[in-house]
């Protein structure tokens, strides 16, 4: 029965030390692995951008749905489309995030072990020896009868000992196992959600050769509209002077919208009890839109990432952001942080390609470092419109909020 006890101890301290020298099995793909304090950091703000994003496509879908024009119903759709692929985005970098943090456990667990290696292995060694030798022949060893009685008390003492250090092995053991599944899990949660970042984008893709072919008639318009903008920019030193520029483009296109329509000829000129509309009364104009509201409007971020640059922070120039610096996923969507009209879609010099949006009461986006522009220069985007995506190494994207052409804080505005 001891010899058996012994050689059952001894099976179970090898496969311990078996279990620490055979590598992970779940460490298959080339997931980069953050350090346990970012994980956790990244974990919650993918979860939380996460759920603002799948809120958003539902009421971009209910909203879709309940669109009677076709060209309306389009656009919801594809801000929808968009909000899900940034939900995608977020769900992969949560993804990322867990695994990161199943890694670090799985680390430190591998430390802990690692520690009673060695003496594991050397009392591995003595109980399989012992194991080997017939409890007959231990009361034939040299000595006297009262040195057997010792080592008889001694193993007794011991037994219960190594039973107690080997089952805290186990359950560390057991626990390694957990890490193992939980890892694996979020792997798969990881492959499923890039599976569905390939659909959305396939089905963005889908809506937007819809839209282009039913706004094809316009498209002269807009080439015209593209060539003034890029005209601007030729014009423009700076990236200030640009959006300057298209300020006053856009407040003279208010004041001409806001001047009075043609005054009706009378159909009888000559008749009884006509009269010739007062001067005064003529250049009246037509109330139009009610004044905006006091009421600041709200914005929401054009991509999904941790904040690089913060507004207000001095930069390597020397001078101070004028917006918020974001460093979102390689890839990533980038949308229209409201609904507006495109101004200015293209490259820049020393800004990359980017998109300059022109909003209700005197606002004006920026969105700057896309990789590509999915937006054309007067197009009428809603909020969460499908604007471009960012760079596939190391992006960064810059959003500027500005008012009366003064830079502001776009936290200040967010959703």
């Amino acid at each position: 029965m001891r010899r058996t006890l012994f050689l059952s101890v001894a099976i179970g301290a090898a496969c311990v030390a078996l279990a620490l020298t055979v590598p992970s099995s779940f460490a298959q793909r080339d997931v980069a692995v953050l350090e346990p304090d970012e994980a956790q950091a990244e974990l919650e703000r993918a979860t939380r951008e996460s759920q603002r994003a799948e809120a958003r496509a539902d009421r971009l879908a209910r909203e879709a749905d309940e669109a009677t024009e076709a060209a309306e119903k389009t656009a919801r759709e594809a801000a929808a489309v968009a909000a899900q692929i940034q939900a995608a985005e977020s769900d992969i970098a949560a993804a990322r995030a867990r695994y990161s943090l199943a890694q670090a456990a799985r680390a430190a667990l591998s430390d802990r072990l690692a520690q009673r290696q060695q003496p594991l292995v050397r009392l591995t060694g003595a109980l399989q020896t012992t194991a080997r030798r017939p409890l007959a022949l231990s009361a034939l060893q040299p000595g006297s009868l009262k040195d057997l009685v010792y080592v008889r008390a001694v193993l007794d003492s011991a037994v219960p000992e190594i039973r107690r250090r080997t089952s805290a092995l186990r359950g560390e053991l057991e626990e390694g196992r957990r890490l193992e599944q939980r890892a694996a899990q979020a792997l798969a949660n990881l492959g499923d959600s890039e599976q569905a970042l390939r659909a959305r984008r396939a089905e963005l893709t889908a809506l937007e050769t819809r839209q282009r072919l039913a706004s094809r008639e316009a498209r002269s318009t807009a080439a015209r509209e593209g060539e003034r903008a890029l005209a601007l920019a030729e014009e423009a030193r700076d990236l200030d002077g640009l959006i300057d520029s298209i300020d006053d483009a856009a407040a003279l296109r208010r004041e001409l919208a806001a001047l009075p329509g043609p005054i009706m000829r009378p159909a009888n000129l000559g008749g009884a009890g006509t009269r010739v509309p007062d001067e005064n009364l003529a250049s009246d104009p037509t109330p139009s839109a009610s004044p905006s509201s006091t009421i600041p409007p709200r914005f929401q971020l054009p991509v999904q990432g941790r904040t690089i640059a913060g507004f207000g922070e001095l930069r390597d120039s020397g001078l101070r952001s004028t917006g918020l610096a974001l460093a979102p996923a390689p890839g990533a969507q980038a949308v229209a942080p409201r609904s507006g009209r495109v101004a200015f879609a293209g490259p820049y010099r020393g800004f990359g390609r980017i998109v300059i949006i022109e909003h209700e009461g005197g606002w004006t986006s920026l969105v700057t470092g896309l990789a590509r522009i999915d937006a054309e220069v007067g197009d009428q985007v809603i909020t969460g419109a499908p604007l471009g995506v960012a760079g596939s190494e190391d992006p960064a994207i810059t959003f500027e909020l500005r008012r009366g052409g003064e830079p502001v804080n776009p936290l200040n505005f967010l959703n």
